[in-house]
C-alpha cells in the first residue's frame, strides 16, 4: 500500500516529464494537493537559486520516507 502524499512531503518522479525538462528520479517537495491527491503541485530545485513548480499526477510520484523523522517519532 502506497503512503498518502501530503503537503511538504519529499517525492521522486517515476517517469520523465520532458515538456517540463524533468527526469525520472528527480526529487521535489509537495507544496499543494489537488482533489484529495489526484495531482500535486511540486517544487523541484534546479539550481542553487532557481526552482520550478509543476503540477504532477499522483501516478507519477513516489513518496520518499524521511527516516530521521520516523526515528524521532518513535522516540
Amino acid at each position: 500500500m502506497a503512503s498518502k502524499i501530503n503537503e511538504l512531503d519529499v517525492i521522486a518522479l517515476l517517469r520523465d516529464i520532458p515538456e517540463h525538462d524533468l527526469r525520472a528520479g528527480q526529487t521535489g517537495t509537495v507544496v499543494y494537493v489537488h482533489n484529495d491527491g489526484e495531482a500535486y503541485e511540486v517544487e523541484f530545485p534546479l539550481h542553487p537559486r532557481k526552482s520550478a513548480i509543476e503540477t504532477v499526477k499522483a501516478a507519477d510520484l513516489l513518496k520518499l520516507l524521511n527516516l530521521d523523522a520516523r526515528r524521532a517519532q518513535a522516540g
